[in-house]
């Protein structure tokens, strides 16, 4: 285990927006935080293909335009031995829910300091997970399962509309009329909201798919 008292962390941060990645290199390279940062890319395969990796942290976008689901990001993170930090603009329990359960050492709001970001990274190379005291509080509010019980009709109509296909081609694909898909996709996002999550836009939906890894039959 890193001794972060003693030794620099070496951390890796990963966003496609250059105006964050630049500022948090700025805020962690200062001496006095005990922080390196090794390397700032804006895209995954950059990371892993980067001469420094594998680093102590990395400090991750949940929400990088790549369609790599995050579980399979994390995953690769944990087969390199490699704890995660994920950010993310978006802070409500489900995100923070997915984030977590799929691996994440810590979760930060992009709408948080940067003190709350560097408490995340040395509890991560220290093997202790973390979360903001709100964050903790809208993770709590959410149950770690997150299946809706959707029926398998419902399923594939709201995976194929997530992929960015309208009601009438969603309809084409499954060989039934916009009216039925319509239905699909209201009695999946009641069976969310009843749960707990809300998918009420199109945007929201796509959030989820990709962060469970949806796909359609």
């Amino acid at each position: 285990m890193t001794d972060v008292h003693a030794a620099v962390i070496r951390v890796a941060l990963v966003d496609d927006h250059q105006l964050i990645l630049d500022g948090l290199r700025s805020r962690l390279s200062q001496a006095s935080i005990g922080i390196s940062v090794v390397a700032a890319e804006s895209n995954w395969s950059s990371l892993v293909s980067h001469a420094e990796f594998p680093v102590d942290v990395v400090v991750l976008d949940l929400h990088l335009n790549d369609k790599i689901p995050i579980g399979a990001k994390l995953r690769a993170l944990r087969a390199a031995g490699v704890p995660a930090v994920v950010m993310s603009r978006h802070s409500d329990g489900a995100t923070i829910n997915a984030a977590m359960r799929a691996g994440a050492m810590g979760f930060v709001s992009k709408t948080e300091s940067a003190d709350e970001l560097i408490t995340a990274i040395r509890s991560a190379v220290a093997s202790t997970r973390h979360l903001s005291v709100a964050s903790q509080r809208a993770f709590e509010e959410v149950p770690e399962s997150v299946d809706a019980g959707l029926g398998r009709q419902e399923q594939n109509a709201v995976a194929l509309y997530a992929s960015g296909l309208s009601i009438r081609d969603v309809a084409e694909r499954m060989g039934t009329t916009e009216e039925t898909i319509k239905s699909y996709l209201k009695r999946a996002r009641r069976k969310f909201r009843e749960i707990g999550i809300d998918l009420g836009t199109r945007e929201l939906l796509q959030r989820h798919a990709e962060r469970e890894g949806w796909h359609a039959d």
